[in-house]
């Protein structure tokens, strides 16, 4: 049987006294109503998509194509069901629920961060990953992650800060309104993965055959771009302004996690991470082309400007 790691000592204040809990409890700031904006493109081009399908798929099957469309458009309330959510978390995160033991090391941890922050413990379900990382995770409308290597090798104060952390993304937005974003824009990241399918198919047709195609496609993109005034190539440009804003939604994640009083633990932990990154020999930010693209990608930020910002909020409290 193996023996589990030793468990550390409790070394997180707890709030003394009641617990209020806050009427509003949940909402979205800039970062989570801009990460819908964003993908307002996408959600249209898939809008048309569903509709095309539902149109087709209703003479095949005889029901009314608006029965159809408006499932799909329905369907977004099922992140906040929570038997779907608890598929989810299974199927998608690839989460699992934790044990008795991890259960009796997490849940008082949650207590203690849900009660500083005003909220509900019972309104979110404590999910657990099986990872060698430092790591967790906030999803849907209720689901909280954390790695099994951060329950082990955490500090009951530093497992606070990261769930503090991870709760600012639901208190803000950020969780349910990057899965919503995902799952509308999905239909249109399906087609166009189709269409570019297809183009490869190309040089399988006949000459002529292969030049109307280039043609039509030609033309129609020529009369897209004319009648929305060059919007049709927003999207191209949209992965870049996503990351930039999932980037803001993380440090103002720290900024409710450093709210709440955890600032120093999960510097703590940001430090560990900055450390095992330099064990690794993981290289910092390039200069290059292909880093440069890299790191604008990236949907987190870096360390150092974690660490810099959370430093910034300890000062300003002295």
């Amino acid at each position: 049987m193996p023996i589990s790691a030793p468990v550390p000592d409790d070394d997180l204040t707890r709030r003394p006294g009641r617990i209020h809990i806050a009427a509003r409890r949940r909402g979205a700031d800039l970062t989570a109503l801009g990460s819908l904006a964003l993908h307002l493109p996408h959600v249209a081009a898939s809008l048309t998509v569903v509709f095309v399908v539902s149109y087709a798929l209703s003479h095949l099957i005889h029901l009314p194509w608006w029965l159809l469309f408006g499932s799909w458009v329905l369907s977004g309330a099922l992140v906040f069901h929570r038997p779907c959510e608890r598929l989810l978390a299974r199927w998608l995160f690839g989460l699992r629920y934790p044990t008795p033991e991890e259960d009796r090391r997490l849940r008082p941890v949650w207590h203690e961060v849900t009660a500083r922050a005003g909220v509900d413990a019972k309104a979110y379900q404590l999910w657990m990953e099986e990872s060698d990382e430092i790591n967790a995770l906030a999803a849907a409308g209720h689901i909280v992650g954390v790695t099994s290597h951060s329950l082990r090798t955490l500090t009951p104060a530093q497992l606070a800060g990261v769930l503090a952390h991870e709760l600012g993304h639901h208190t803000r937005g950020h969780a349910w309104a990057s899965l919503l974003s995902l799952w509308y824009a999905l239909p249109a990241r399906l087609a166009w993965r189709l269409l570019r399918l297809l183009c490869t198919r190309l040089g399988l047709l006949p000459t002529g055959a292969a030049a109307v195609v280039i043609g039509v496609a030609g033309a129609l993109l020529i009369a897209l771009a004319t009648a929305t005034y060059g919007l049709v190539f927003l999207p191209l440009a949209t992965p870049y302004l996503v990351a930039a804003v999932s980037r803001r939604s993380e440090l103002r994640a720290d900024e409710h996690a450093a709210g709440l009083g955890f600032a120093p633990q999960l510097m703590a932990v940001l430090h560990q991470e900055r450390d095992r990154e330099v064990t690794a020999g993981v290289p910092g930010p390039a200069f290059s082309k292909g880093g440069m693209i890299a790191r604008l990608l990236d949907s987190h930020p870096d360390v150092h400007t974690r660490l810099h910002r959370l430093q910034a909020h300890l000062d300003s409290r002295r």
